[in-house]
């Protein structure tokens, strides 16, 4: 009786290590690709190893996603009235995340690999790292149904567009996607929101 109890707190702790949150390295925000050769090689490949991106790599391609570049807390990717509404959650192999931007970290939201779940396209189930883009309705409470379905479809553009520019300097693979399974996301994270879009990153095969 007491080895099962003993192997039930050793599990116990290997769950809770398992679900601290993640603090990124900095960001490396120079040098790089110059902006019209990203802009000349930029394209969607949707063949891409299993393999992980490092820390390094996820943190400077959330940073160039939707991170914070100024002193005031604003972003790389513009929003509707400053609403900062866009959300990335970072679905893995292991888990899913939610990326903390003001942190510079990812926050623990579930152990599991639910990328099957998400999107409909086999590839996708297998990329190392699929960001799901999602708005935020707490953030948009000033705007009618309208204005919140037209900008927050504004403003993930702007959020995708930044992933394929860091891709293509870092040399990576990346494609998005419109058709994901929204209803299921949503489920499962439990956010009040719109699922928007996917986006698969990964190295080449």
């Amino acid at each position: 009786m007491k080895r099962y109890l003993l192997l039930f707190v050793f599990l116990l702790i290997g769950q809770l290590v398992v679900a601290q949150d993640k603090q990124l390295p900095a960001p490396r925000t120079e040098g790089g690709m110059p902006l019209m050769e990203a802009l000349k090689n930029r394209k969607s490949v949707r063949e891409m190893s299993a393999k992980m991106l490092s820390d390094q790599q996820l943190a400077d391609l959330l940073w160039a996603a939707n991170g914070v570049n100024r002193p005031d807390g604003r972003r790389t990717a513009p929003s509707a009235m400053n609403c900062r509404e866009i959300e990335i959650y970072v679905y893995t192999a292991g888990a899913v995340w939610l990326y903390q931007p003001e942190q510079n970290s990812l926050r623990h939201v579930l152990n599991g690999d639910f990328r099957a779940e998400a999107v409909m396209q086999d590839f996708a189930k297998e990329a190392p790292v699929l960001l799901v883009f999602v708005s935020n309705y707490e953030k948009m409470a000033r705007m009618n149904e309208q204005q919140r379905s037209f900008f927050e479809a504004t403003d993930v553009g702007y959020v995708s567009q930044n992933v394929y520019l860091y891709c293509t300097q870092e040399g990576l693979n990346t494609v998005v996607m419109a058709y994901i399974r929204q209803e299921d996301i949503k489920k499962r994270l439990g956010f009040n929101g719109r699922a928007l879009l996917a986006q698969a990153v990964g190295y080449a095969k």
